[in-house]
């Protein structure tokens, strides 16, 4: 993997997450005085940021450059930090158009990279990071595809402004009256413009579609809040925030049910990598949740205060009560100090307090709760794909992920231990299916339910592999097949997905000749063409002659690198013809292979000076040798081209 970026850390942003200021002495909270809705203003260029922005794409500042080779290697350095930086930071997104912006940089240019030792450095760098990074993203996963998400619902009541009903603000104050909260309940015209909102047809479809999650987590929720003795009625803060949906996103990239951002969730325990974000387990983002606002409320000594920091950063809010001297949250909205998010954000979640605590005058009495889901769990160390599991509990992929939110790929981890949820009275079913699959399997391999029509070969077909294999694996004696079973589908890792074939990390750059195309290039080289696109960044199938290409070469599946690289090999042409093929001709085949491999495997980075015949005889090779272990080799060789090297 590529080393970690240095990431940028927002002061301001939702969910603060520098250590903050101590506080200033606090006067005694004032009592809500009576605010009239003022106009948003316009941010001034050098004022605090809006509450929880978008961390900015991170870019490195390159140094001064001194020559046109300089230029544009900070140039291509630039784009490649923060390709780096945003992979780190989770903007996958945005890290392919960095990675993308540096190689076609390098290429576009009118300097010829390959005459230039230090833009082929630069060269081979960008493109063998780029590699390695891909070939880390795909393992075992989706690649650059993350999950998909759901819009933060206060993102979306931040955006409105609506009229105050004198009829709403009446009787919402005469419910304050009988209203049991263990949060302070207050009512002035920027609550009641949030209650005159929740009650459109708008605002109540948002509400009540919270309100019917709410089922699933409120027990949990409330029995977490408690523990950590804070409010339980802040479990209106996360119907708020999200809606009660862990998939939840919002603008500025907070995320979960409790909408923290990445660095603040880091720091109060919430694991983020490329296959979890803790942020997304309701459990673990309930507890860190409520540890944060238990520090927020000591450090300010009142809720509002509290949760206005959680919103917008423990700095924003001390700076505010530093520059006015009130520590009362509607005297620093009176005087405008704070971000308008943040000052939207309090009126907003004493709202919703309000609506959520007199469910029968708001209409949500008559929308049940959902409730909350019976799951088994189990500790798994080993990836294994979710398709598989589901398979093997008899339910499906889609389930499986909503019972485990914060699974970010189809795939568990493979180097840490993950609790799998699973539905309920399913452990024991999935121990004993998962028990048959080889351990190194468990992301390849598939169960297939048998249907009526359904015959071997067709089978063999359709998963990629033979009629041998299944037959093998599941202990048949003849093709016929019983509809209702399960059969074991045992799936090599070369058939399971071109993506994840196996290739030399260590590029070999072709330079076009006259007549090339995308397609005789890929064929002369064995890789599938869209990889050569892939790499290349190619559309279309014309090349121009002199134009270098990169090649990452197909390894063979017994070669010293490919065991380091722990990945399958390529699906070559002949691979589905082999699907069907004899047992013992493919055995055969194998022995030829492993017999090949035998001999020593490896790669040679040519250097300045370096021939054919230097290079042969160092290595106690011939020329001839040389030629046919790199197909396509110029009689000139160029520093920094790569040559395998077998003995």
């Amino acid at each position: 993997m590529l080393p970690a970026a240095a990431l940028f850390l927002c002061l301001l942003t939702g969910c603060e997450t520098d250590e903050a200021k101590k506080p200033a002495q606090l006067p005694a909270q004032a009592n809500a005085p009576e605010v009239s809705a003022p106009a948003a203003q316009p941010q001034k260029p050098n004022s605090q940021p809006p509450a929880k922005a978008q961390s900015p794409t991170i870019a490195a500042t390159p140094a001064k450059p001194s020559d046109a080779v300089d230029k544009l290697i900070a140039k291509a350095e630039k784009e490649y930090a923060a390709g780096q930086a945003n992979y780190q930071a989770g903007h996958l997104e945005a890290a392919k158009a960095n990675f993308d912006l540096a190689f076609n940089t390098l290429l576009s240019s009118d300097l010829d990279v390959r005459n230039d030792e230090r833009l082929q450095r630069e060269f081979d760098k960008v493109v063998e990071a780029v590699h390695e990074l891909e070939m880390a993203a795909l393992k075992q996963g989706d690649g650059f595809q993350e999950q998909r998400s759901e819009p933060a619902p206060i993102d979306e009541a931040n955006d409105i402004t609506f009229p105050v009903d004198p009829n709403v603000r009446a009787k919402a104050e005469a419910e304050i009256k009988t209203t049991k909260s263990d949060l302070p309940l207050v009512m002035n015209d920027q609550v009641a413009m949030f209650i005159n909102y929740f009650s459109s047809p708008r605002g109540k479809a948002t509400l009540e579609h919270a309100w019917e999650r709410s089922g699933r987590y409120r027990a949990m929720i409330e029995q977490t809040l408690k523990q950590e003795g804070v409010p339980q009625d802040l479990i209106y803060l996360a119907q708020a925030e999200s809606g009660f949906q862990p998939l939840a996103l919002s603008r500025a990239g907070a995320r979960g049910m409790w909408q923290f951002m990445a660095q603040s969730g880091e720091l109060h325990g919430l694991q983020r990598n490329w296959w979890v974000d803790d942020r997304q387990d309701p459990e673990k983002a309930t507890r860190a949740a409520g540890q944060y606002l238990k520090e927020l409320y000591n450090q300010f000594g009142d809720w509002y205060l509290a949760m206005a920091a959680y919103n917008s950063g423990a700095g924003t809010v001390q700076h505010a009560v530093e520059r006015t001297g009130y520590a009362d949250f509607w005297e620093l909205y009176k005087r405008g100090v704070l971000p308008q998010e943040t000052r939207n954000y309090v009126p907003i979640i004493v709202a919703v307090t309000i609506i959520a605590k007199n469910p029968e005058q708001y209409g949500l009495s008559r929308v049940p709760p959902q409730p909350p889901p019976q799951v088994d769990q189990v500790t798994i160390d080993y990836p294994v794909d979710l398709r598989l599991v589901a398979e093997c509990v008899d339910t499906s992929v889609d389930y499986l992920q909503e019972l485990n939110p914060s699974l970010l790929r189809m795939t568990t981890p493979k180097d840490q231990p993950f609790m799998l949820n699973l539905p309920a009275g399913s452990r024991e079913k999935y121990e004993t299916a998962i028990a048959i699959v080889p351990p190194d399997m468990r992301t390849y391999w598939r169960y297939h339910h048998v249907d009526y029509g359904d015959t071997l070969p067709a089978l063999a077909r359709k998963y990629h592999t033979s009629t041998s294999s299944i037959a093998e694996a599941n202990n048949l004696t003849g093709e016929e097949l019983k509809a209702g079973t399960k059969l074991i589908i045992p799936i090599s890792p070369a058939h399971h997905d071109t993506q994840s074939a196996a290739y030399s990390k260590h590029p070999t750059h072709y330079k076009v000749r006259k007549g090339d195309t995308v397609a005789s290039v890929a064929d002369d080289f064995e890789v599938p063409v869209d990889k050569l696109r892939k790499w290349n960044h190619l559309r279309g199938g014309e090349l121009v002659p002199g134009r270098t290409l990169v090649i990452y070469k197909p390894l063979n599946p017994d070669s010293a690198e490919t065991a380091a690289n722990d990945e399958p090999k390529p699906e070559h042409a002949s691979a589905g013809r082999a699907a069907d093929s004899d047992p013992a001709a493919t055995r055969a085949s194998a022995k030829t292979k492993a017999a090949a491999a035998a001999q020593t495997a490896k790669y040679h980075k040519v250097k300045k000076g370096e021939t054919l015949s230097s290079i042969a005889e160092s290595n106690h090779v011939s020329v001839a040798d040389l030629k046919r272990e790199n197909p396509n080799l110029d009689a000139k060789v160029r520093p920094g081209e790569v040559l395998l090297i077998r003995k």
